[in-house]
């Protein structure tokens, strides 16, 4: 996997940890949207429902990935671009500790820009600073660090999250009828999930 396989292997960890609690999660929500749709013949778009338990899914890994004592130092830093630029470029510390709080954002800054319609960089740029910054507190509480650089690095992969959303949506704007079809959508959630499963089914035994 190359350079991606800091990335991986960070998220193969996080779900393995909370693969429990997600198992859980997942079957009880399923289960009672199923059952509300049966009983109150609610109107169901499968795409639509995946997404949301999608982005709750990776709010709990999130919280998982930023709140755990692993590999956990303490201190505090306030002066921007310090740790950052401690790591050599291309290094493992680099990619874990500067791309990967990047990447770890970029998600959020999606899925948030798609819940709030978000038009302009300000819609998630306030968020995403309350909510990283929200995150170092609780470290600093809990013993680990509060480093001012971790914001700078969410803040900027939820901005790059939001431009994903604008890009997607302009796109989107723009294909024909047919590919801006539920069913083509739905497809594109089961394929999806299919390549969840071939890259963490591990987890629960499966063997594909």
């Amino acid at each position: 996997m190359g350079n991606l396989s800091p990335f991986y292997d960070t998220f193969y960890w996080a779900i393995s940890e909370t693969w429990p609690m997600l198992t859980l999660f997942i079957v009880i929500m399923t289960v009672l949207k199923i059952t509300r749709v049966i009983i109150n013949n609610d109107k169901f778009v499968f795409y639509k429902e995946f997404y949301s338990l999608l982005f709750i899914v990776y709010i709990l890994l999130l919280y998982f990935l930023l709140l755990s004592t692993e590999n956990a130092s303490n201190g505090i830093n306030l002066v921007p671009f310090h740790e950052m630029t401690r790591y050599s470029i291309g290094s493992k510390a680099f990619f874990y500790n500067v791309i990967g709080n990047i990447v770890l954002f970029i998600p959020f800054g999606y899925f948030v820009s798609d819940y709030l319609k978000a038009k302009k960089i300000p819609h998630i740029l306030v968020v995403s600073i309350i909510i990283s910054l929200t995150a170092e507190l609780i470290q600093l509480k809990i013993g680990r660090a509060f480093d001012i650089d971790d914001i700078i690095l969410n803040v900027i992969g939820s901005i790059i999250g939001f431009m994903g959303y604008i890009s997607v949506r302009a796109i989107k704007l723009h294909l024909p009828k047919f590919l801006q079809n539920n069913v083509f959508y739905n497809i594109l959630a089961i394929l999806v999930i299919i390549v969840i499963i071939l890259l963490f089914g591990s987890i629960w035994g499966l063997r594909v």
